[in-house]
């Protein structure tokens, strides 16, 4: 679903432009059409910022051909964990200090499939599904930001049960964040990959006045929130009808034949379920325009622990420019630059895991030289 969700916003977006003006001459009427336009258009610049494309960099399906391990694809998922009365799903695979990998939107477990096998043979890894993606249920709950913040701290508490570092992409990133800061004692690293989330704009308000005054009145009610919502089911069925057609990953990719079944059987999949229209509705109409809620320097202004960035250069929605701004803001930070798109791990596995495994190994040794000796005890 996430790579085709690029095509698939590209589709909508430019027709939506090409299909403006004429029916639009009304003033109140015409005035909240064009607003939801501008909204959808913009929500969707969101989606696109934290899909994960895996489409700018030909490098993703040639980790089996350097050599790399790959984590096996299993139609039925690996380990299920009840939370909150919902099933998720997890993979656990090694010994040793615990990773915890965090997938982006409409992304998987799987999709960190070149780098499980590799982390796996010196750490404990667990990659799990958010609620509402993957093999996790797609539940029919309010898709808050808190809610995943949620589900992964109690991950760490009840399957994990020991400080781990948090590995994140894109919309995996921004709840890696969101999770250290609200429960830092469980979280000794945190690692992001071309993470979504947004800092605040110091010149625009939390809530304009004129906004508030609309949500409250009876014409917003009665007239502008059930036309609201229906133009968003509209435009986001077309959206998530055409994101999970097989075909559009192909179309996505620069070069097709790195498109294996693999990549399209963990996006696809997932899609098929019951809920999984709903569930996309929900996630784009609530979560992706409420982000403003929580912005990085709210977030990295709380954070506490040792932060690396491993940045997809070539990413053209998230660029280095962000890493750069995010290093700025917090000083405990670390960055290596790769040669790849919105998600790295996928598109540059080597470097990425390589990198990796050299932050976590210094991050080891400084928590190790910080432990008390017998000398000083």
């Amino acid at each position: 679903m996430s790579v085709a969700s690029v095509a698939a916003l590209r589709t909508a977006g430019s027709g939506r432009r090409r299909g403006a003006g004429s029916q639009q001459t009304g003033l109140n009427g015409g005035r909240f059409l064009m607003m939801q336009r501008r909204e959808l258009v913009t929500k969707a610049g969101i989606a696109l910022a934290v899909s994960c494309s895996m489409a700018t960099s030909p490098a993703s399906a040639n980790g089996a051909a350097q050599g790399l391990e790959i984590l096996p694809f299993k139609a039925d998922g690996y380990n299920f964990w009840t939370w909150r009365g919902r099933r998720i799903h997890y993979v656990e695979q090694g010994a040793g200090r615990p990773v915890v990998l965090i997938h982006g939107f409409g992304a998987s477990a799987f999709h960190w499939r070149y780098n499980i096998p590799e982390l796996a043979k010196k750490y404990k890894v667990y990659a799990i599904d958010l609620l509402g993606f993957g093999w996790s249920e797609k539940a029919l709950v309010d898709y808050e930001a808190t809610i995943w913040m949620e589900q992964v701290s109690d991950f760490l508490r009840e399957i994990v049960k020991e400080p781990a570092v948090l590995v994140g992409n894109s919309l995996g990133g921004f709840t890696t964040l969101f999770t250290a800061t609200e429960v830092p004692e469980l979280v000794r690293g945190v690692v992001l990959l071309n993470s979504a989330g947004q800092f605040a704009d110091p010149n625009k308000p939390a809530a304009a006045p004129a906004e508030e005054e609309e949500g409250g009145s009876a014409l917003s009610r009665y007239i502008v929130q059930p036309l609201k919502e229906a133009f968003q089911r509209v435009v986001l069925g077309l959206l998530f009808w055409q994101s999970k057609q097989p075909a559009r990953v192909e179309k996505v990719y620069i070069d097709p034949s790195n498109v294996d079944d693999y990549l399209v059987g963990s996006i696809t999949a997932p899609a098929a379920d019951p809920n999984a229209g709903e569930v996309y509705y929900r996630l784009m109409s609530r979560f992706m325009s409420n982000q403003s809620r929580y912005t990085l320097d709210r977030l990295l202004g709380k954070m506490s622990c040792p932060l690396l960035l491993l940045w997809g250069d070539l990413d053209p929605w998230v660029g280095p420019a962000k890493a750069a701004r995010i290093q700025e803001f917090y000083a405990d930070t670390a960055v290596v630059h790769l040669q790849a798109g919105h998600c790295p791990h996928d598109e540059a596995p080597e470097q990425a895991n390589r990198a990796l495994l050299e932050w976590l190994a210094a991050l080891d040794a400084r928590a190790k030289s910080a432990e008390p000796s017998l000398q000083t005890v």
